[in-house]
């Protein structure tokens, strides 16, 4: 008999799935194991990679997601561990974990499953790892919100123990389905998952019929993984509010009787949780259809107050406030259907077309309801007004959240933890991808004896010990691991020694292709030309950049030709003076307000105009750096929209006049 099992159930999160393997293979020294992956229908090429990369993984492919438990208890009928381990796919282990684990198991003969402590990427720690059973009390406090409020609260904290010293062992009701070591015997004596849990509240279930059959379930924090968390919900289209709270529901009727309380604050919880949810999704379209709703409706009644010309005197008072709130409400829904309002963005064409539309229709109502005809006049001065205060704060608005921006021209400040060839190799990597920007600021020895070394053109910053000050003080955005020369034991101390910094940490993949992290994957394509059309070639791209090249170098002229007086008389500014006086290359169709440095295509692909300045201004990069300019000019063509023209601009501005240097 093998000593372990181990049992991994996979969608759609290949990367992760790799990466996890990669980790077992470095904490299986000196025991008997199997790997069993059940993949539930994926489409992204899991199946095709374990074959290629891990032959000796016993694979089962499902034609269809049959669910979590339905998948494990496929791998329960084919382990022959005399330990089995259910593992999510989007989890990392230490070199030490499952030695450590069946240690335990080993000198505690009563435990009959036991979770280790689970990290969140930032060394957080994972709340679902220990928790209580979902009884009427502790289902309340948890929809309530009281557990967050009083987490150090025995009575209150108690569905996810909170009260308890994470680094101590306890006996516990439940623990994470992301981590679940259970003896083999227990699957025997109890059977696999129920399969009427879909996905979550089958771990609970498992839990609790193992301890009604005699055996204790244990929290053991002397091991730790780090679990990435949802990755396979975020790649499916199941409502995981709704099945988390009906899973809990059938928790409660299965085991603890049916209690009408229990289920009340359950689909109450559904309730408010789908409102949230909705209102998270859709608050761009909801605040931008409540700012257009009011400002029509001001600018309506100014129009009013404004326009009385003879004997009308504005609007009968029988009418109001019907005619302000009608009229806007006939706005809206023309700006709806023709496309205004979107969850990820808010349109100025779209609306600048809506009110056309819109005052063609108001204006053709009266001829047809003859009691509706007030005044055409104020309609049109109303309108007149739209034109502009509708454009100019969603241009404001988008200009100061940064919503719907997009893309971020920021070089995302970057760590590389290691010294050794594939950190090198990987910060070659980062310095050359084209569709994220990383500034590889240095690299994190192991040996503290290596700091202030350069290798290969690599600064050693830091050293592990100091590594959170690092981060600190140069502002760090991401911190990345190469996984092939670096343990996962100081990948884990390291992580939860900086938990508090607000940093995104990634490991890449042993063969440094991609890199996976809290927020996403990053793939590091080795083919940088690959798309043969970047956005600034597409037609529609080229005219609203026409238009925007050349309305804006009129109203600079205009606007900033005292200021250009002033700089050039008092020798100040001379970008900003380079700036205007280059106002004509644009208006003669040679250059770009917005666009790249000396060139007009890359490798034979247009990537637009020299521009009078670009991210090669705003990134203050050397501009004898042949790679690095390249870089910066095909992410732009490829990225390129109106909206990341005006962030380019203002930052640009912003250094020129105000002297203010980039991050």
């Amino acid at each position: 008999m093998l000593d372990l099992s181990i049992i991994i159930v996979n969608y759609n999160v290949k990367e992760f799935l790799q990466n996890l393997i990669y980790s077992i293979e470095r904490a299986v020294e000196n025991i008997s194991f199997e790997i069993i992956v059940i993949d539930n229908a994926s489409s992204d090429g899991s199946i095709e990679m374990l074959k290629e990369k891990f032959p000796n993984v016993k694979l089962f492919a499902n034609e269809k997601n049959i669910g979590f438990g339905a998948a494990n208890n496929v791998g329960f009928e084919n382990a022959k561990g005399k330990y089995f381990l259910i593992i999510n796919p989007d989890v990392i282990v230490k070199e030490d974990t499952f030695s450590k684990m069946i240690e335990f198991m080993e000198n505690n003969k009563d435990a009959g499953m036991a979770g280790c402590k689970v990290l969140n990427p930032d060394g957080t720690l994972q709340l679902a790892c220990r928790r209580s059973f979902p009884g009427p009390w502790t289902s309340f406090t948890k929809v309530t919100g009281l557990s967050k409020l009083f987490p150090k609260s025995r009575l209150f904290a108690k569905y996810n123990l909170t009260f308890l010293d994470e680094n101590k062992t306890y006996e516990v009701d439940a623990i994470s389905g992301s981590f679940m070591f259970m003896r083999r015997e227990v699957y025997e004596k109890i059977g696999g998952f129920d399969t009427r849990f879909f996905m979550y509240g089958e771990d609970l279930d498992l839990c609790f019929r193992a301890q009604q059959a005699g055996y204790k379930v244990f929290y053991y924090p002397e091991t730790e993984i780090i679990h990435y968390k949802g990755e396979s919900t975020k790649r499916s289209d199941i409502d995981e509010t709704k099945k988390f709270y009906e899973a809990m529901r059938l928790f409660v009727k299965k085991h603890l009787s049916s209690s009408i309380f229990v289920g009340i604050i359950l689909r109450l919880a559904i309730t408010l949780r789908k409102a949230v949810a909705f209102l998270n999704v859709y608050k761009l379209i909801i605040t931008a259809v409540l700012v257009d709703g009011a400002l029509f409706a001001a600018a309506l009644s100014f129009a009013e107050k404004v326009y009385r010309p003879g004997t009308w005197h504005g609007f009968p008072d029988d009418v109001k406030p019907w005619v302000f709130i009608i009229p806007a409400i006939v706005q809206i829904l023309i700006s709806a259907t023709v496309g205004s309002y979107k969850k990820n963005s808010i349109s100025i064409l779209r609306i600048l077309s809506s009110l056309i539309v819109g005052l063609i229709v108001l204006s053709s109502i009266p001829f047809f309801f003859k009691q509706f005809a007030f005044s055409r006049a104020a309609l049109l001065i109303t309108y007149g007004i739209l034109i502009a205060i509708l454009p100019l704060w969603r241009l404001l608005f988008r200009m100061f959240s940064g919503a719907g921006f997009g893309t971020k021209t920021e070089k995302m400040k970057t760590l590389i933890v290691g010294t050794e060839e594939d950190a090198l190799q990987l910060s070659k990597k980062l310095i050359s991808n084209v569709t994220s920007l990383f500034s590889v600021v240095g690299l994190i020895s192991v040996q503290r004896g290596e700091i202030g070394k350069e290798i290969d053109g690599f600064k050693v910053v830091g050293s592990l010990e100091n590594l959170k000050k690092i981060i600190d003080e140069e502002k760090i955005d991401r911190v990345i691991f190469p996984s092939e020369n670096l343990e996962y034991g100081k990948i884990f101390s390291t992580v939860s020694a900086c938990n508090e910094s607000n940093v995104d940490f990634m490991v890449a993949g042993k063969e440094l292709d991609f890199m996976v992290g809290k927020s996403n994957i990053t793939v590091l394509d080795d083919i940088p030309f690959l798309k043969l059309e970047y956005n600034i070639s597409k037609p529609s791209h080229k005219l609203i950049k026409i238009l925007f090249d050349y309305s804006l170098s009129l109203l600079f002229l205009i606007l900033y030709l005292p200021a250009f007086l002033w700089s050039a008389v008092s020798s100040k500014n001379s970008e900003f003076i380079i700036f205007i006086l280059s106002i004509p290359s644009v208006l003669s169709g040679k250059k770009s307000i917005v666009g790249q440095f000396q060139i007009e295509s890359v490798n034979e692909l247009y990537v637009g105009k020299p521009g009078l300045t670009g991210l090669w201004f705003t990134e203050s990069v050397d501009l004898k750096d042949g790679d690095e300019i390249k870089k910066l000019n095909i992410f732009y063509a490829r990225n390129q929209n109106i909206w990341l023209d005006f962030e380019i601009l203002g930052k640009a501005f912003s250094k020129m006049i105000f002297k203010v240097k980039p991050l």
